[in-house]
């Protein structure tokens, strides 16, 4: 592959933004349960990119980044139900979701490359 490490990765790099801009918009969210569990599903993004690309195998990335493409898709649900509640403004809801599909379509674009062709 043409990259030294996860880092380099351009899907990587935005998924950690996407962490870290999620939990700014949800600094003053009182429900800490909900919070938890939209800002795990954010961090789960970049954190299954890395394990993945530090496996042996390509079949073994795929599966994490597989995981990684969940993750992005829980992001996303949870961030539709956070501004209908009212725990997100509409213009971070889609600022963060478009972010979130873009981060989805890079890593179909990735799985893709690492899938034979049959």
């Amino acid at each position: 592959m043409a990259y030294q490490s996860y880092e380099d990765l351009e899907v990587w790099r935005k998924s950690v933004e996407l962490s870290v801009q999620l939990y700014r918009v949800l600094s003053d969210c009182r429900d800490y349960g909900f919070k938890d569990q939209v800002c795990r599903a954010a961090v789960s993004v970049p954190s299954n990119i890395a394990e993945g690309m530090e496996r042996d195998s390509k079949r073994e990335t795929a599966h994490f980044l597989h995981i990684a493409k969940g993750s992005c898709a829980e992001v996303r649900t949870q961030l539709l139900i956070a501004s209908k509640i009212g725990y997100v403004k509409e213009a971070d809801f889609k600022v963060l979701t478009s972010d979130a599909e873009f981060i989805s379509r890079m890593l179909h674009g990735l799985i893709k490359s690492l899938t034979p062709k049959t």
